[in-house]
């Protein structure tokens, strides 16, 4: 029997212990899934020294096989789309368009949400560690890792305290690396795995964002943010 995390706090501490090769890295970002991968992401960052920020990131299902990928789409403006899935389910160019624009339309109003006026890291040529607090399915792992490396990632780590064993499997077919803390081979869902589940909410990820920011030393800022700044 796999012990429970008292909460996600918790839960990121335990990960980093995982990840401490990263520590002080140059080049790496710590990257949260919104909104419950935000606490845990902030622990490993503040634990290794990294930059934090938040990754937007939505699956484009296939009609009526939603569970399937057409594509992803996520922060800044990354469409990347499935080739053999679109065309093997015909998805028309039209219904493709619409539900690319619907999911781009979230992925912006998430991002004005939790972000502001704020400027996403640069991720081009970085080793990013993208965090989320479990991995039931992993479509919105996946999604993030196709976006990562359109946006130009150099290296993807994944890192969760908890995953179900199959998709820890899957992750690892796409990902650099894969790191978890515990994968149940009963997986249920991701909050069994936590004592404190409670629902973070937008305010909670704003909040720990700027608490990173201000933690930083100013380098890291400046290195983070820098082709950002520049459009």
């Amino acid at each position: 029997m796999h012990e429970i995390f008292e909460d996600r706090a918790e839960a990121g501490r335990q990960l980093a212990d995982r990840l401490s090769a990263f520590e002080a890295r140059p080049g790496a970002i710590v990257l949260g899934l919104p909104r419950g991968g935000v606490p845990v992401a902030y622990e490993v960052a503040m634990a290794l020294g990294l930059p934090l920020d938040v990754f937007v990131a939505r699956k484009v299902g296939v009609p009526g096989h939603e569970e399937l990928a057409l594509g992803a789409v996520a922060t800044g403006d990354v469409l990347v789309l499935n080739e053999p899935i679109v065309a093997a389910f015909h998805v028309s160019d039209s219904e493709l368009q619409r539900r690319v624009q619907l999911a781009e339309q979230e992925v912006r109003e998430r991002e004005r949400t939790l972000r502001g006026d704020r400027p996403a890291v640069d991720v081009h040529g970085s080793t990013v560690i993208l965090v989320d607090d479990g991995i039931a399915t992993g479509a919105t792992v996946r999604a993030a890792v196709m976006a990562l490396r359109a946006r130009g990632a150099r290296r993807v780590v994944v890192a969760s305290p908890v995953a179900a064993v199959e998709s820890e499997a899957d992750l690892r077919r796409i990902a650099d690396e894969v790191e978890v803390v515990r994968t149940p081979r009963s997986f249920i869902a991701v909050g069994a795995w936590y004592r404190d589940f409670v629902q973070v909410e937008d305010d909670d990820v704003r909040r720990l964002l700027e608490q990173a920011a201000a933690r930083l030393p100013e380098e890291w800022q400046h290195a983070a943010h820098r082709h950002a700044h520049q459009g």
